[in-house]
């Protein structure tokens, strides 16, 4: 199903060592509006989506696994010649004496990520409803995320990733239209 290029989707460049803003982006890699909730909803979402639109819920959930590896990248960028000591003001300290700089499913709060963040009905238009808004979720923390460092390597990358969620929920948006004039047509769902 997939074809993997061992590339980032986009290029990940940070201009310095900054675990706070680590911490923030965890917020992303394990959250419940991140980009492996965001992955997981959309393709287990496709089982019960009309095939009109299965191809968008399929697309989008391998980018977002992408993205995924993006925001992977930031975390270890932004952390690997961090010191104990560094970590530990950053609130990363827990995190350190459990995995030393691995990465773990868990919010910018240390919550550890749950499969209660999946969300589907079911019914396609509630499912698509709320992948706009799991969409727009994400954008908002990537603007948040932009607006809380001075890193313009980051604040780049950052930038293109709220970019893909605009994307993502105009493409959300079509699929919410296009079964809504199926509904119409045949009077179905």
């Amino acid at each position: 199903m997939w074809i993997y290029e061992k590339k980032l989707q986009y290029p990940v460049r940070v201009g310095k060592c900054d675990v706070r803003m680590a911490r923030y982006l965890m917020e992303q890699y394990g959250g419940a509006d991140g980009e492996l909730a965001a992955a997981l909803r959309y393709m287990n979402q496709r089982y019960a989506i009309p095939d009109k639109v299965i191809g968008v819920l399929t697309d989008i959930s391998t980018e977002e696994f992408a993205h995924l590896e993006m925001i992977a990248t930031m975390i270890y960028k932004l952390t690997k010649d961090a010191s104990v000591q560094e970590l530990e003001a950053a609130g990363l300290g827990p995190n350190y004496a459990q995995r030393d700089h691995a990465l773990f499913y868990q919010n910018s709060a240390g919550v550890p990520w749950t499969a209660a963040y999946i969300q589907a009905k079911g019914d396609p238009l509630a499912d698509l409803y709320e992948d706009i808004a799991a969409e727009e979720k994400a954008r908002a923390t990537y603007q948040w995320l932009i607006d809380m460092t001075d890193d313009v390597d980051l604040q780049d990358s950052l930038k293109f990733l709220r970019e893909r969620e605009i994307v993502h929920a105009l493409r959300f948006k079509e699929s919410v239209q296009i079964l809504i004039e199926e509904r119409d047509k045949k009077k179905v769902f």
